[in-house]
């Protein structure tokens, strides 16, 4: 039997990654004492990896394919190939910015300011490489972690820090200097493995059903019976991806009527359809929109 490995990033991502393959389709079931989930899918052999390493698992041919963030990959240098980008609407895991920061108090305004100067992180070549293009000496040394700690104490005149909203650098006494990029999750594959045509078509299957499962957050569904006098007015306020679903009921002259909706509308489209005639409304929630 033919399997794909794919790596599942283990840390922050890990819990996000495995609901949205559960609502994909696929059962992951990861024990604390086994660095190999099992999922259910003959085909498919799971392996938990750290974000950081995981596009080097990939690119050696270790793993056919993997979850991981664009900045990992950038900071790798990982030739792989970037089958999709996936961002996590409705977790912690939506795109995030890696951004030089120093003191609020520092004289440091521009990335020039740090000619000559300490700068700590753990996207240590990316960074090098960042500062090398425009031509600014910098000294870049790893970061261990608590990282704000480190510009905070002055053990060093700047960092690059990973932050969705700046909130938190801002509640530290911390200031943003420069965003150097925005990094999401991708799903990356092993070129050679991405040659192999049952490989390819297994790794684009998951893709579409991943994607499909990220487009349906935030939305729900919306069933509805209306009367043939009321069907244009209910019509008229009803979003949609492309129209309303209407069929006609058994022996009458009302509708059933099927609407995919952003679920932030629905408390206040709710209310409205009520008011136009509506009845027996029926919300519920999808998995996957393809």
């Amino acid at each position: 039997m033919k399997i794909l490995k794919v790596g599942i990033p283990k840390g922050s991502l890990e819990n996000a990654t495995i609901e949205l393959f559960k609502k994909s389709g696929w059962k992951i079931s990861v024990s604390s004492r086994s660095y190999f989930p099992v999922v259910d899918d003959d085909e498919i052999r799971c392996t938990l990896v750290r974000a950081q390493e995981m596009s080097r698992f990939v690119e050696m041919g270790t793993l056919d394919a993997g979850l991981t963030g664009k900045d990992w990959v950038l900071e790798n240098g990982s030739d792989v190939v970037i089958v999709k980008d996936l961002i996590y609407s409705k977790t912690s895991q939506a795109p995030a910015r890696w951004v030089l920061v120093v003191a609020e108090d520092s004289p440091i305004r521009e990335l020039k300011g740090l000619e000559g100067k300490k700068v700590f992180t753990e996207l240590v070549n990316f960074t090098k490489r960042y500062f090398a293009e425009r031509k600014i000496n910098v000294d870049v040394e790893f970061s261990w972690g608590a990282t704000e700690g480190k510009v905070i104490e002055g053990l060093c005149d700047a960092i690059v820090e990973v932050t969705e909203t700046g909130s938190t650098l801002r509640a530290h006494g911390l200031r943003i200097v420069e965003e150097l990029m925005l990094t999401n999750t991708q799903l990356i594959a092993n070129k050679e493995s991405y040659r192999d045509p049952w490989k390819k078509e297994k790794i684009e299957q998951i893709s579409l059903l991943l994607q499909g499962a990220l487009r349906a957050e935030g939305m729900v569904g919306l069933k509805m019976n209306v009367s043939a006098n009321d069907l244009k007015s209910v019509i008229e306020i009803l979003p949609s991806i492309t129209a309303p679903t209407i069929s006609n009921l058994f022996q009458s002259d009302w509708f059933a009527v099927e609407v995919m909706v952003s679920e932030k509308v629905v408390r206040e489209l709710i209310p409205q359809l009520l008011k136009r005639g509506a009845v027996g409304i029926i919300e519920y929630p999808l998995n996957k929109v393809i």
